[in-house]
């Protein structure tokens, strides 16, 4: 395990690396491997576990009745999933989480990272305020898809979402941490409406793209006035 690496984690952020070590056995830490598209946590399931992922990708996302879904989040290397559930004792999750690729999980028990431990580690505080900083992120990432989502029009939803990486990366050209498929997804619309709307706006002159990359060309963007 690597214990440097968790230590610069967000969850894990104030805490050196020995303390990370030590905390990790009060934690009942255990790691598990997944390859792409594997099942982590069902719908319709509980957990007393978070996920914390040291390498790959998660996706968390909601699929109804019809095969249609949903994408809620993504959670890269350093980054935690399924933490609200894990905090609330036998609520059952609403959404599945999946590797997005292959991948390796830490699971870290969130009835011991809210209690002290009987050694009264040193550093636990600082891992419950760290856990409140990232559930406090979590659900403005929530509200920032729900501002995404709420445009009436698929090129509205797309101008939101695209301004906003444009912004939070501070430069026009960037990745998105998604394809084509689950963009569509994530925006609630039809991947191939989306994909002609994307091709209107690159003929349009508003944008260049190469699959998950994207240049926006902001001074046409003025002229939208979309809703």
């Amino acid at each position: 395990m690597d214990f440097n690496f968790i230590s610069k984690t967000e969850l894990f952020s104030g805490i050196s690396v020995e303390d990370t070590e030590s905390m990790l056995g009060c934690l009942q830490a255990y790691t598990k491997t997944y390859t792409k598209n594997t099942m982590i946590y069902a719908a319709g399931t509980t957990t007393g576990a978070m996920g914390l992922v040291l390498s790959g990708s998660v996706r968390v996302e909601q699929t109804d009745l019809w095969g249609n879904q949903n994408i809620f989040s993504t959670a890269g290397p350093g980054q935690v999933f399924a933490e609200a559930y894990a905090c609330a004792p036998g609520e059952v999750l609403m959404v599945d989480a999946v590797a997005a690729a292959d991948c390796e999980v830490l699971f870290l028990n969130a009835g011991k990272v809210l209690k002290t431990c009987p050694s009264a580690c040193q550093f636990h505080s600082r891992l419950v305020e760290n856990l409140l900083a990232v559930m406090a992120s979590k659900n403005l990432n929530l509200t920032r898809k729900i501002s995404h989502i709420s445009k009436k029009s698929i090129r509205a939803r797309l101008l939101s979402y695209l301004s906003f990486q444009a912004l939070r990366q501070d430069t026009c050209c960037f990745d998105i941490p998604f394809n084509r498929q689950q963009l569509a997804d994530y925006l609630c619309v039809d991947r191939s409406a989306l994909s002609n709307e994307l091709g209107k706006m690159r003929d349009e002159g508003l944008l260049e793209f190469q699959r998950n990359h994207f240049c926006l060309h902001t001074s046409d963007y003025a002229s939208q006035g979309v809703e």
